[in-house]
């Protein structure tokens, strides 16, 4: 194709960049051959000119469309290039947050520096079992992907996980190996997988250490084989180690630590058992402080040391040993802080009593002395002489970290050496994976032996990767048939040459080192003569002597030849070694007893054992042999490398390439630089380059045609797709070397596919342009046709109202003229004020800077003055001083001299009087003004002290007007007072003047008019008391109303709460049935596991014992609690022989199985009680409402049962009777006694039916007495209810009229309650009548004294109330109290009950009857003293009489009855007795018996009634339970039968059993059904009809022991003859829970068995097949699977699960199963397919798409249809299909603005915010018209999502079972007319 039609405008490009390496561009003009530069335009708009090389005339990397960009796989890419592959793990890495690509067979894993949620359980279930093609990458598939080859093509497996320092290898080995253990299992139950990952941490602790560039570096290579057996479970595995890092014990750069072990050891030195080892802090140890970073963060170095040690634990390093180690390691940090002093310049010496020496030699056990003496010199031994050399300072250092390096490194293989050992397993190994966890290419500043080594390894084993993709790359072509050209590919045999050849570098190393004075500089210069001119590959600095350079096939590496003599070598002082050879230390002498044999890096001797050659010169022989056969590091690596590689060809290799985004630990940041080098370094882009050259992109005929079906004519569709794609690419590319046809699939070149992509893509632009032009020309033409017809009409008011408006906006322009000129004016204003502002200050600023100028010049001139000032000052000042000094001596003398005389004038002014009147007429005036001052204040005192008396008298007469008034009041108080006691003698006074009115006439008119004045007053009183009654009826109101208030709120509080509480238990209720449902899914799992054993060992027994032959033999799950019945004859030899297997079995194993099985029993047991408890809570919580009721009835209910057993029992004993009357009338007529026929014989006949009917009557009679009993009992419920007492608190309350408070009086007096309340009540009944009666006669009240007894009345119903109110409070507060106490009595009296009828029964039936009676008499006088209210007594009394006469006349009716059966007995065995006289006296006459022939009688008898039983012998139990459970076949006979047949014939032999009161017979019929239905589905178990025909008679049977019970709730619903077929004697109810955890394990068995069935049709189905045909459309490329991979098993359809759905519905229909059972089965099915669908969803990125969504919702919308149409709507199977339904609305909706983002919240409840988050990441345009989502807007959600409170588990858990229920359903079917068929083969079977 010509560049031309590529590179054209608009086309996309990759040029080169120094920051990001590659940067993306745009062509904005054609690229015409011959042009030296393109034009591009940067993704910043920028626009450059991009010049070409003038050679090569390369033209830039083309870019892959958008639609391409973030694919699974590398090479599926249309253009394959770096920087194609730098972009796409960019995008996906930094937008999709994918850490995982393939490269072809590579997977590109890139470290996150995060703890990413991809890795639990549920994401291993998901990979299971998946080709490696169709999931999202990720090391899972790498891990499946080699366990499924391992197991297909029986050939080993490797795993190569390489890359750089802190790129992630060791985690990804790690995960790899959870993966094996969790998917494979272990074969024993020894717990290896569990041991194998147990050594991951003892590794990284000993192995591990904080580099700069990761915080847990692998400092050695490892190698672990995973063995497994013939059935592919894990049995072993085994560790090799390469090149552990010795230096580092005892240096580390800056910001790195030592490894983990010595900081774990220092940050648990507080720990008891570690006292004894001296540790301290990190820093105090010079081996653990040198890079300054002792602490890692998030990491907890003493948890981790518990982790340690726990691994150790369980790889079975004892406690002992584990302290042995850590107490060596410790020895190595105090061997470290040994100080070396220098003595001279030549010798070293240690310092006496040396705190850290004496603790390393008393912790490894050697002397201080000898130590002390080898750290600090050496032994030289020549031909005939030994010397002891002591050592400088340095090499004495050096020696003493030699040993610690030492040590170190025996320690490390010791350790390997006891975790293969723990590993190892005496199973034989079948095949293994090998996971190799090795260090990648390494460059940095200074590169020594370490990194040497390194990269000669990782050229091997990239040499190895380049042969393996070369193979694959070839195989897929011979394959196809493609013609086949030699690919160039880079072969870095040259380098592996240079490097372990003859005379290569390890050789002349090696050379060197066996030279007596062999250095680093006379090797490098052997090295330059060897190699500089002959090979290209090896260069010499420009500036060094010292270093070379290897052109490795990663990059350029230069050496430094320092230290590369003494690391190969890897010499230790020899009598170093002997003195810790001498130590007391067991563990450390066990580290050193190999040290004379040559070792491999892994610890292991590879060679043979010691030598034995004698000399007689030891110590020279040994010293030669050690050097003869003492190995190089260099030679070591370099075999043990070898044997590496030879592993890896003899396995199929899988290869893990761990990128390092960036050097600065940042989550999910990356590094372009940086990534690219390590692409470059790990092969890669080597895979790419490959790929490139050939044919990478590869589609099938039906891909190819399915995509580019629109590049197509009608006419090009031909019936062959082949022939149809070879017409189409002929005519579309016209270069046939740009595709070849294979035999399934087209190979394209390199940018092919995005040709046709582009192609495709303008086909389907330009029928968009067709279709958009078409539909917007009709749109246009419609809305013109719309507009025109509106315009006609709008026109003429348009243009009125134009009119109007250009008069307005006249107006208003000449307004906006005016304000745009103010405005201007502002404006302009503004800026001239802005710019004036900006002037001024600019100004300010000039000014002021030449304002300081000149300040600064003045400030200088001024201070120069300032000097000359001070100057001329001080010489002043001198002459000034000098002057002074006269003057002032001259001032002094002249003073002096006017003093004098001034003196003497004033002394003589002194003497005269008028100086001393003028100094004393100042002091007068002065004590005047004083003396005024005195008189004013004596004036203000007087007034004062006169004010003050006039208030102190003021003050007393107040005071005496208060205490006289205080007085007064007092006795007028007093006087209220005793006029208050004399209120009785008045009213006593006034019944002597009414009894004196009669005599005395003139008294009468005074007495009535006082009686008038207290008749107003009492009026008055009593108004004052009538509205004081209506306040406290307005307050009672008020109160009632609110306590109704409280009490209805307290009823619907209560209310709720029951609802919630009944809630929260059915939740409960839901979670213990899913866990005991779990449990018994697990003890059904150990007791397969376990059968499985005895199978095998029993089978191992049959290999070894030839003939011995073991039959199987079913085994209960139910052992703990009933008896185990063998099936055949031949179980109980099986069951022996089991018995000598387990005798041959492993103890141990057998203990655990049996204590795991104990334990579940255990725990199953409890939660059956914690279920039952649960149960009868929420039984009690529903029956709250009568259980009153039931604490009545519940005495009475017993002693009727009593009674009942009682009748029964007599009527048993008449039967019986009976029998014997009748068997004693045979045998008298076989005896003769009677002839049959004769006249007396029929008498007796009539006699007896006679007899027989009377007892039918009396039978009768029974029943009748039985109903009778049972409506008196409701007739006695009935009336206690209506004479039940009513609350107290009420009565008041309801009082209104008259009326009710006679009603009220009546009832009181009827329910006999105390002559104290009714006194009180009628007193009250009385004053309320009055006061509501019309106004009264004061004057015939008045008459005698009526008005002060109503108020005293008054005042009593006052009290009354406030009595009744508190009683209303207290009584609502107790009423909770007692009901607790009664239900309490209840139980306690049940119990009692209970002890009383289990005595009784023990009783004769006559005392049984006394016994029941007086224990009832007792009972109730009991309760009568008990009680302690009297109208309670009373009604008590009542009760206990009523039911006294009742119980005494059923008795004496029953006593009648059975007196009169029991005289009709006599009555017929007298006649019997008097008839066999009469015919013993016949027998004399021989000629009657000539006379009167025999004539044979037939004896009528009743047609007895089939009751619905079937009685079977004892003997035949098995062979019923073989024809009727273990060989009847759904499919065969069962097709034809009555749904729950075999369930009904086994009730109805169970019936029988019962019938005859057989125990033995129910507890072994029972077993054995119970086992040979385990067995059945044990045997054939994978099969749907049988395990759904067996859950459902199961569930029959199981309802026909409810339904058949006896129990009252069970019977509801049965007919009057199905309630004569209930069991009688025994109850089943406990097999009945047995039952029920049958059925569970049968519906999870059905589960399990569907879901096999379902789940390779699900994703084909749901998610990959077109149900709408030309909706999804293929992705171009994007679909390469892996060849490798497993062949499609076939292409399943939504139809094929709708059918499959069709079939378990008729087939569970056809057998019977319950409909809520079958609404339960649907709903976890619908739950299992949207579970998988979504699961596979979130993994895999090709199905997150626009149109995959429209497919998933028309998928679910067929399965509701298939809901709807089967009646299942309300079986909530659609509600478990909404994540499903979300998730594809989420794929349909806008995925742009916040308005979708919060529509997107709103929308998807069901999903979690992971998933969400997933899904978006994830969606990925199938075409280029679709946009992706923007990572802003995937934060949007995430933020809005922050604050759920959800569980971040990304998939949905598809073991999840639904707790099952059986809820009853019982069988209108009567067992009478069940037949049997005879295909049955139950002939044996007898109906009864």
């Amino acid at each position: 194709m010509a560049a031309s039609e590529l590179y054209t405008k608009s086309a996309r490009v990759w040029i080169p960049d120094a920051e990001e390496v590659w940067k993306s561009a745009e062509l904005i003009k054609d690229y015409k051959n011959g042009d030296a530069s393109l034009h591009l335009m940067l993704e910043d708009g920028a626009n450059i000119e991009h010049k070409l090389d003038t050679k090569t005339k390369n033209l830039p990397y083309l870019r892959n469309p958008d639609i391409l960009v973030g694919e699974n796989d590398l090479t599926a890419l249309s253009y394959l290039h770096e920087p194609a592959v730098l972009h796409n793990l960019k995008v996906r890495f930094i937008d999709s947050k994918l850490i995982y690509t393939y490269c072809g067979i590579v997977l590109v894993a890139i470290n996150p520096y995060e703890t990413l949620p991809i890795y639990g359980t549920d994401i291993i279930n998901a990979y299971s079992g998946q080709n490696m093609g169709d999931m999202d990458p990720h090391i899972f598939a790498v891990a499946e992907e080699a366990y499924k080859q391992m197991a297909r093509d029986e050939r080993n497996q490797s795993i190569i996980v390489s890359g750089e320092s802190g790129a992630g290898k060791t985690v990804s080995a790690k995960y790899a190996m959870r993966y094996f253990a969790t998917v494979s299992g272990s074969a024993s139950e020894a717990n290896v997988e569990e041991k194998v990952l147990a050594s991951n941490p003892i590794m990284e602790a000993i192995g591990n250490a904080k580099t700069t560039r990761n915080d847990n570096s692998s400092r050695f290579g490892k190698y672990i084989e995973i063995g497994f057996d013939n059935r592919f479970r894990i049995i072993g595995a085994n560790m090799r180690t390469y090149l552990l890092e010795k230096s580092r014990v005892v240096f580390q750069a800056d910001e790195e630590r030592n490894y983990h072990i010595f900081y774990q050891l220092c940050a648990s030195a507080h720990l008891p058992e570690f006292k004894n080892l001296r540790l301290s802090n990190a820093n105090e140890f010079l081996y653990t402080r040198q890079g300054r970073s002792p602490v890692i963060d998030g990491v907890d170095d003493t948890k981790e040391l518990c982790t340690t040690r726990h691994a150790f634990t369980l790889l079975g390093i004892n406690e002992s040993y584990q302290m042995g180690l850590f107490q060596v390691l410790a020895a190595i940090l105090h061997l470290g802080n040994v100080e070396i002093k220098d003595r001279d310049s030549d010798s070293s010496i240690i310092a006496p009593n040396n705190s850290h020496l004496t603790a390393f030699c008393e912790l490894v056990g050697v002397t201080y002395q000898d130590m002390s003496q080898w750290l600090c010199h050496r032994k030289l031994k020549t031909a005939t002489e030994t010397y002891i050399k002591p050592l400088p300072r340095l090499q004495a250092t050096n020696a003493r970290d030699a040993l610690s390096k030492h040590i170190y490194a025996k320690l490390f293989n010791w350790i390997v050496e006891h975790v293969n050992k723990a590993l190892v397993t005496n199973v034989k190994q079948h095949s293994f994976i090998g996971v190799l966890d090795i260090y990648g290419f390494e460059t940095f500043e200074i590169n020594s032996f370490e990194q040497f080594c390194i990269n000669y390894a990782n050229e091997k084993l990239q040499q190895q990767f380049n042969m393996h993709v070369f193979k694959l790359e070839q195989e897929e072509y011979m394959k196809e048939m493609i013609p086949w050209t030699l690919i160039d590919f880079y072969d870095n045999q040259p380098c592996i040459n240079l490097i372990e050849a003859k005379m290569g570098i390890l050789d002349l190393l090696d050379e060197e080192c066996k030279m007596p004075r062999g250095s680093d500089d006379s090797w490098a210069q052997k090295l330059y003569n060897t190699h500089l001119k002959t090979c290209s590959l090896f260069e010499k600095p420009r500036m060094s002597n010292r270093a070379f350079i290897i052109q490795h096939f990663a990059d350029k590496v230069e050496y430094q030849c320092d230290g590369f003599l003494e690391k190969n070598k890897d010499t230790v002082n020899e009598e170093q070694i002997n003195v810790l050879k001498a130590s007391k230390f067991d563990l450390l002498v066990e580290l050193f007893q190999d040290e004379e044999k040559a070792t491999s890096p892994t610890g292991q001797a590879p060679g043979t054992g010691g030598r034995t050659r004698l000399s007689i010169k030891p110590d020279k022989g040994r010293d030669t042999s050690s050097k003869e056969h003492k190995k190089t590091v260099g030679c070591q690596f370099r075999n043990s490398l070898q044997m590496l590689m030879d592993t890896l060809n003899a396995t199929t290799p899988h290869y893990v390439r761990c990128i390092k985004p960036n050097d600065f630990k940042l989550a999910f940041s990356f590094d372009p630089k940086r990534a690219v080098q390590q692409l470059r370094a790990c092969g890669v882009l080597e895979t790419i380059r490959i790929s490139a050259a050939g044919f990478p992109s590869r589609w099938t005929y039906q891909e190819f045609f399915s995509r580019y079906r629109v590049l197509m004519k009608q006419k090009d569709v031909l019936a062959d797709k082949k022939l149809t794609c070879k017409n189409v690419l002929e005519k579309l590319v016209q270069d046939q070397d740009k595709y070849q046809f294979g035999k399934t699939k087209i190979f394209f070149r390199a940018g092919q596919v995005a040709y046709l992509e582009k192609l495709r893509a303008d086909k389907l632009r330009a029928a968009c342009i067709r279709i958009q032009k078409t539909i917007r020309c009709w749109l246009a033409r419609k809305k013109y046709l719309r507009k025109r017809s509106a315009a006609i009409t709008i026109q003429r008011f348009t243009r009125g109202y134009q009119a109007r408006c250009l008069v307005k906006f006249m107006r208003r322009t000449q307004a906006a003229t005016i304000i745009q000129k103010y405005q201007r004016m502002y404006v302009a204003r503004k800026r001239y004020r802005q710019k004036q502002a900006a002037a001024l200050a600019m100004q300010t600023i000039l000014r002021a800077y030449m304002a300081r100028q000149k300040y600064q010049a003045l400030l200088r001139e001024h201070k120069a003055v300032v000097i000359q000032k001070y100057i001329r000052g001080w010489l002043a000042r001198c002459w000034y001083k000098r002057c002074l000094e006269a003057i002032v001596y001259l001032q002094c003398c002249i003073r002096r001299m006017r003093a004098k005389r001034e003196l003497k004038k004033l002394k003589i002014e002194a003497r005269s009087v008028e100086h001393f009147k003028k100094l004393n007429k100042g002091m007068e005036n002065k004590i005047m003004q004083l003396q005024r001052k005195i008189d004013e204040q004596h004036k203000e005192n007087r007034t004062i002290s006169e004010k003050l008396v006039g208030l102190e008298s003021s003050y007393a007469t107040e005071s005496e007007k208060m205490r006289t008034e205080l007085s007064r009041l007092r006795g007028a108080e007093e006087d209220a007072k005793n006029k208050a006691n004399q209120v009785s003698s008045l009213l006593d006074e006034l019944e002597r003047l009414k009894k004196e009115l009669s005599t005395t006439k003139q008294e009468k008119k005074t007495i009535e008019d006082w009686a008038q004045t207290y008749r107003d007053e009492m009026e008055k009183m009593v108004s004052e008391l009538k509205e004081q009654n209506g306040l406290l009826k307005t307050e009672k109101e008020d109160l009632n109303r609110l306590i109704q208030e409280q009490s209805q709120q307290m009823t619907e509080k209560m209310a709720r709460a029951i609802a919630a509480e009944t809630q929260q238990l059915e939740t409960d209720l839901n979670e213990e049935r899913s866990r005991y449902q779990n449990l018994l899914t697990e003890h059904l799992r150990l007791e397969e596991k376990y059968d499985d054993l005895k199978e095998e060992m029993a089978l191992s027994s049959n290999v070894s014992k030839p003939g011995h032959r073991r039959t199987d033999s079913t085994h209960s799950s139910n052992e703990s609690e009933y008896t185990y019945n063998s099936e055949y004859a031949e179980l109980e030899e099986g069951s022996r022989t089991g018995e000598d297997v387990t005798r041959g079995m492993d103890t141990s194993l057998t203990l655990k199985l049996q204590k795991r099985v104990t334990e579940l029993e255990q725990e199953k047991q409890s939660l059956r009680n914690e279920l039952e408890n649960k149960e009868d809570q929420f039984q009690r919580a529903r029956a709250r409402d009568d259980a009153e009721f039931r604490k009545a009835r519940g005495a009475e209910l017993e002693y009727e049962s009593l009674k009942r057993q009682e009748l029964e029992s007599e009527n048993k004993k008449l039967r019986h009777d009976l029998a014997e009357m009748r068997q004693s009338l045979l045998g008298d007529a076989a005896t003769g006694a009677g002839a049959p026929g004769s006249p007396a014989y029929k008498v007796l006949l009539d006699q007896l039916n006679a007899s027989c009917e009377e007892l039918e009557v009396r039978k009768e009679e029974v029943l009748i007495l039985r109903s009778q009993l049972v409506s008196q009992k409701e007739a006695m419920h009935h009336k206690e209810t209506m004479t039940e007492p009513s609350v107290f608190a009420d009565d008041v309350n309801k009082l209104k009229d008259t009326d009710e408070i006679k009603q009220a009086y009546v009832g009181l007096k009827d329910t006999n309650r105390s002559p104290r309340f009714m006194r009180q009540q009628v007193e009250v009944s009385d004053l309320l009548s009055q006061l509501r009666s019309a106004a009264p006669d004061f004057h015939k009240l008045n008459e005698d004294g009526e008005l002060w007894l109503v108020n005293q009345g008054l005042k009593e119903t006052i009290r009354l109330l406030e009595h009744q109110l508190q009683s209303q409070r207290r009584t609502y507060d107790n009423e909770v109290e007692s009901l607790r106490g009664e239900l309490q009595n209840v139980k306690e009296e049940n119990n009692r009950q209970q002890q009383l009828l289990a005595q009784n029964l023990q009783l004769p039936p006559e005392a049984r009857i006394e016994a029941s009676l007086q224990h009832e008499i007792t009972r109730l006088t009991n309760e009568n003293l008990d009680l302690d209210d009297p109208t309670a007594s009373r009604e008590a009394r009542v009760t206990i009489l009523r039911r006294m006469v009742d119980l005494m006349e059923q008795l004496e009716k029953q006593d009648r009855t059975i007196r009169k059966l029991k005289k009709q007995l006599k009555v017929y065995s007298k006649r019997i007795g008097e008839m066999g006289a009469g015919q013993t006296e016949g027998q004399t006459s021989p000629g009657q018996m000539v006379d009167e022939p025999i004539h044979p009688v037939n004896i009528p008898r009743r047609e007895k009634d089939f009751q619905g039983m079937l009685e079977y012998k004892k003997e035949d139990e098995m062979k019923l339970v073989k024809n009727l459970i273990l060989e009847l076949k759904p499919r065969g006979v069962a097709v034809n039968l009555i749904p729950g047949l075999p369930a009904y014939i086994l009730f109805m032999c169970l019936r029988h059993a019962d019938y005859v009161n057989d125990d033995q017979k129910v507890r072994t019929l029972l077993t054995s059904t119970i086992n040979s239905i385990k067995k059945i589905l044990k045997k054939r178990g994978d099969d749907f009809e049988t395990v759904s025909f067996w859950l459902s008679n199961t569930c029959r049977f199981l309802h026909c022991l409810k339904q058949y019970s006896g129990d009252e709730a069970f019977m509801k619903h049965n007919t009057s003859r199905q309630n004569e077929h209930c069991l009688n004697n025994f109850d089943l109810a406990e097999y009945r829970q047995v039952i029920s955890d049958l059925a569970i394990q049968i519906y999870q068995q059905l589960i399990k068995c569907m879901e096999n069935i379902l789940q390779p049709m699900i994703v084909s189905g749901m998610l990959e097949h077109e149900t709408i045909q030309g909706v999804s459309g293929l992705k171009p490329t994007g679909l390469r699977k892996r060849t490798s991979s497993i062949a499609d098993e076939g292409t399943y359809t939504l139809d094929s699960i709708l059918r499959q759905l069709s079939s378990f519905h008729s087939t569970m229909c056809q057998h019977g199963t319950d409909p809520e059972l079958i609404k339960q089965v649907v709903k976890q099915q619908f739950y299992i397919i949207g579970a998988v669908t979504l699961n596979n969803l979130l993994l895999r990125k090709d199905m997150c798409s626009w149109s995959k969504g429209m497919q998933i919702r028309y998928n679910v919308s067929q399965l509701e249809e298939w809901l709807r149409d089967k009646g299942l709507m309300t079986c909530g199977a659609k509600e478990t299909l909404e994540p499903l339904i979300q998730a594809a609305q989420l794929l349909q909706v806008k995925k742009k603005t916040d308005e979708d983002a919060e529509a997107i919240c709103s929308m998807c409840l069901a999903l979690t915010t992971a998933q969400i988050v997933k899904v978006l990441n994830l969606y990925t345009p199938v075409n280029e018209f679709e946009e992706r989502v923007s990572v802003a807007f995937i934060r949007t959600i995430q933020t809005r999502l922050r604050d759920r409170c959800e569980s971040p588990q990304l998939l949905m858990d598809t073991k999840m079972i639904y707790p099952v229920t059986f809820p009853f359903n019982p069988s209108s079917l009567a067992l009478e007319t069940i037949q049997i068929p005879s295909s049955l083969n139950l002939s044996f079977l007898t109906r009864v």
